[in-house]
């Protein structure tokens, strides 16, 4: 606990991760009802709606790598300190 009050600890990440989890979920949802809402003969929607369920979490999950890295980057720059100082 001292750890996250002196800001040792990020917090960043796991809300990073529950984004992640929210997003992932709304374009399921979202290629689902794309998909539901098609017209007859809406083959379009319905690639779109089947991408958007593919792709959609893809990206939003490369997105958030892209940003907890950094904080993995400073924790083993922490870790690599901590080491050197012994």
């Amino acid at each position: 606990m001292n750890d996250f009050l002196a800001f040792r600890r990020m917090i960043t990440p796991i809300i990073i991760q529950i984004i992640f989890w929210i997003f992932a979920i709304g374009f399921f949802i979202g290629g689902i009802v794309t998909i539901a809402t098609s017209d007859d003969g809406g083959a379009a929607q319905i690639v779109s709606g089947i991408f958007l369920i593919i792709l959609g979490p893809l990206f939003v999950r490369i997105a958030c790598e892209m940003v907890i890295l950094f904080f993995r980057m400073n924790e083993t720059l922490t870790e690599i300190k901590n080491n050197t100082k012994k």
